[in-house]
This record gives C-alpha cells, structure tokens and sequence, in this order.
C-alpha cells in the first residue's frame, strides 16, 4: 500500500480512524463521575509507535490505530495541518530521547515536524522541561506532563491538542431549581440560557435499547461546534456518547425539534403555548456551566489502544523499527484532559505522553409555541471541527455546580 495519503481523501481518512478510536474510548467509559477524554490526543501517537514496531505489537497497534502503519508519518503531517489550518485549534507532537538511545534516522525522517528534544538523566529538570512543554502548548489549560520520569525511561512521545471558541451569540448567566434527578435538591445550579435557532437541536433514535437522545448544536467561532448530549435517565454515559458520536458521522439520522410532535418529543425537551411580542416559535437552550477535569491511565485499557503486548517487559524489547540496539517498552502511556463550558464559550485541552523504558420589557403580543430544551442532569459533550468533522474532545458531565 501506498505510504502517502493525499490531501482530501487522507483528511477524511484520519478524521474516520480517530472518531472511530473515540467512539470505541466512549464505550468504556464508566457512568457515575465527570470526565472528559481525547482519542484524538492518542490517534496519532498509536501510527508513529506502529511505525517501528515488531510484530506481533504492530498489529495491536495498527487495529487501534485504524490505517495501516505505513502510512503513520503522512497521516501525522495531514494530523498537524489539519489543526494549523483551523484557528481556533492547536496541536503539537514532542519527541525527547536519552543521549545513549540511538534511535534510527529511518523513523525518525517519517515523522512530522515535532519538538525534538534531550532528556538529560536529571529527573527534575527533565519534568520541568515537559511541563514547561504542555503549558505551553495548552496556554496553560494543561499545566503538566501526565507521566512521572523514570530512570530508565529513555523516550517520551507526546501530543497536545486544543480547541478554543467564543460563541457567535452568549448565553446569558442565571440560576436554576431541578426538582427532580440527580442533581435536584442541591441548590440552585448555575445555568446558561439562549435562545436558539430550531435546527441546531435535533433527537436520533439510538435502537430500542437506547431509546431517544437529543443533540444540541452550540455553534462557536473559527468552525469550532460544541455538540450536547441528553440521553433517557437509565440509559449510560458510555452508550450516549456512543450514539452522539454516531448521528455525527451521519450513521443516526436526527428529527429537527420543530418538526417533532407531541409535549415530550425528546429527553430534557418540553413544548408549552406562551406569549410573545413576535409570531415566530420560540426556541431556548438551557445549558449548565461545567468545568471537567480528568487523568487516565491508557494501560488500564491496554487492549483498546493496541498496547497489550509493547507494555510487556521483553529482553528483546517490541521497536527494532525505533532502535535496533536498545530494547524498548512501553512503561507509561497517560493523558491529562481537560474542558470548560461557559457563558462566553468553550475550551479544551489534553496532553498525551508515552514513555518508553530501560435580553428589555416589552408587551406581550401574539401565542406562539416556546420549546425549551433543558440539560438538568446528566449529558455528554464533544467539542467537533466542523469543516472536517474531526472530534477533538469528548466527555460526560455526571456533577452540578451549585451557586454560593
């Protein structure tokens, strides 16, 4: 196979493998606790440790992976435009490496530019170093390097993506009483509200199982959408994430909410006659600030990123493709991720690390229907590029915040 992708199709091509590895992350995530999680953050690393992997840790890679590995180094060059092109995103690859590792020029020429750097062997300085890196390149949403320095950890691979948009129009900040669910008799919640336009909501059907599952569309600047999603109350994190990430890639075809029928046509969506100075339907968007924070370890799901077999200790080591005098494991693979949804807008950020071993009053006029769509307990979220589709950070909001 050809070891290039060209511009088009290749963008569509690594678009599709990194939402399908989130979409396969959102199924193992636990329901009862807040996270937010980046398969994007991941995508790219699992192609380049594939790229100087021996078997049989390749193939693991290479199905998490989703392309086949020999096209890892164009697929990370399209990866790294794909988010210097879009204004509102940022990403980053940063490669460090012990002097007496010899790593081959052979894979090191297939990578995209990165920051390339020495690891000294001072634990302290070297951490600080990496910090210093993901600060950097998360503006200081990530403040951290996830993974703790070793001294026998010869390489670190790392990525840093991040997503930054205003909305076109700001909620305005009030409070709100939930009088039943999980998040009722806690306090009043901080809420958002807007008035919004019909289209940006829709309700999928996600099977019989799943049931219904309205999506809303918060769109911000720099082609940036911020998707929401409302599952029924029994239903998942895991599988409403899963059936958000599918009506996404068109695989669950959506209902608009003013076409939809009946007083309760979707989770969280309510319809009442009301009056107004306008003949227009009225549309509102209730949403809940929310600040999610989360650290995960991807060897505890080692068989989802493909890293089952090179985290096994090995005297021959699993990257002849890498070096071919030391042997290499993988001892550390972690992401720190983080995302914020206010009044104003919506930022996210996660760094990856791999380390490698040895509204005026007016009279009211007309009746006209008010529907309302109200995020009062639970929901998952995805921050989307709109141009390409791409997912740049996912998550489940389980927690309310309540105002003073």
């Amino acid at each position: 196979m050809d070891s290039t992708l060209g511009t088009e199709a290749g963008t569509a091509a690594i678009v599709a493998a990194s939402n399908t590895l989130t979409s396969a992350w959102a199924e193992r995530i636990p329901g009862g606790r807040s996270t937010v999680f980046s398969g994007a953050g991941v995508w790219p690393l699992l192609g380049v440790l594939a790229l100087g992997a021996d078997e049989p840790g390749r193939a693991e890679l290479a199905g998490a992976y989703g392309l086949d590995p020999a096209q890892a180094g164009s697929a990370a060059r399209l990866f790294v435009d794909l988010f210097d092109r879009a204004p509102a995103l940022h990403a980053a690859l940063g490669l460090w490496y012990r002097d007496e590792l010899s790593v081959l020029d052979s894979w090191l020429d297939e990578l995209p530019p990165t920051t390339r750097g020495r690891l000294t062997g001072d634990l302290v300085a070297d951490k600080a170093h990496l910090d210093a890196w993901a600060h950097e390149h998360t503006e200081g949403l990530i403040k951290r390097m996830p993974i703790v320095l070793t001294r026998d950890m010869l390489l670190v691979l790392a990525t840093a993506v991040m997503v930054k948009t205003t909305w076109h129009e700001p909620f305005t900040e009030t409070t709100r009483k939930v009088a039943s669910g999980p998040w009722a008799g806690g306090g009043r919640l901080a809420a958002l509200t807007r008035s919004i336009e019909p289209r940006t909501v829709r309700v999928v059907d996600a099977g019989p199982q799943d049931g219904r599952i309205t999506i809303s569309t918060v769109e911000g600047g720099n082609d940036i959408d911020v998707l929401l999603f409302l599952g029924e109350p029994e239903v998942p994190a895991s599988r409403v994430l899963q059936a958000g990430a599918a009506a996404l890639s068109g695989d669950l075809p959506g209902t608009a909410v003013d076409e939809l029928t009946g007083d309760q046509p979707g989770p969280g969506i309510t319809v009442r006659t009301v009056t107004s100075t306008s003949n227009r339907p009225i549309t509102n968007l209730v949403a809940m600030n929310f600040t999610v924070r989360a650290e995960h370890d991807l060897l505890d799901e080692a068989d989802l990123f493909g890293l089952r077999t090179v985290s096994t200790r090995s005297d021959a080591g699993h990257f002849s493709g890498i070096s071919a005098e030391e042997p290499l494991f993988i001892g550390s693979a972690k992401q720190d991720a983080m995302a914020q949804f206010s009044a104003t807008g919506f930022e996210a950020a996660a760094v990856t690390a791999i380390g490698m071993r040895a509204a005026a009053f007016i009279v009211p006029k007309h009746e006209v229907r008010e529907t309302t769509i109200t995020y009062d307990r639970p929901f998952g979220f995805a921050a989307v590029h709109r141009p390409s589709g791409l997912i740049i950070v996912a998550g489940w909001v389980a927690d309310a915040e309540y105002t003073p």
